[in-house]
């Protein structure tokens, strides 16, 4: 499984930290920035590398960082097929793939330790999508929204 894993300024030493333990699974990790923690950066801009990492078929998974996770989630999930929750402990990391499907997951440096967002990236890797009735709200995510007006 090809990972990707990118984020701001703001969340760059939970991404090297995350991005490490992927590694020591055993798994192939492109960086996609940002490079360090002390020039300020723009969130959406690392979010649409990842976004259409995976949506390009390069990438199967991706994780992405800022400060509070919020920017990033909010982001991704403008692309259509794009699943990018926000994690912040173990329920949150298991329903993103058994419910959800997930194939971006979320964590903001700033509200989530390293040692949560490790065990939630575990948690993550281990569950299963289980289909079913989640199969059709997935559907609907990606569906045209009727007009509303």
């Amino acid at each position: 499984m090809n990972w990707v894993i990118a984020s701001d300024h703001a969340g760059f030493n939970l991404k090297n930290i995350l991005a490490s333990k992927l590694q020591e699974l055993g798994y192939f990790v492109a960086d996609l920035g940002t490079h360090n923690a002390t020039d300020s950066v723009d969130y959406p801009d690392y979010a649409d590398k990842a976004a259409q990492a995976i949506l390009s078929s390069g990438a199967d998974m991706g994780i992405l960082v800022c400060g509070s996770g919020i920017g990033v989630s909010m982001r991704a999930n403008r692309y259509k097929g794009i699943r990018a929750p926000l994690i912040h402990n173990e329920f949150t990391a298991r329903a993103a793939k058994e419910h959800s499907n997930a194939n971006i997951i979320c964590f903001g440096e700033r509200v989530t330790d390293a040692e949560t967002a490790l065990h939630c990236l575990q948690t993550f890797i281990d569950a299963k999508f289980e289909g079913g009735r989640h199969q059709n709200r997935l559907d609907k995510l990606d569906a045209p929204l009727n007009d509303i007006a």
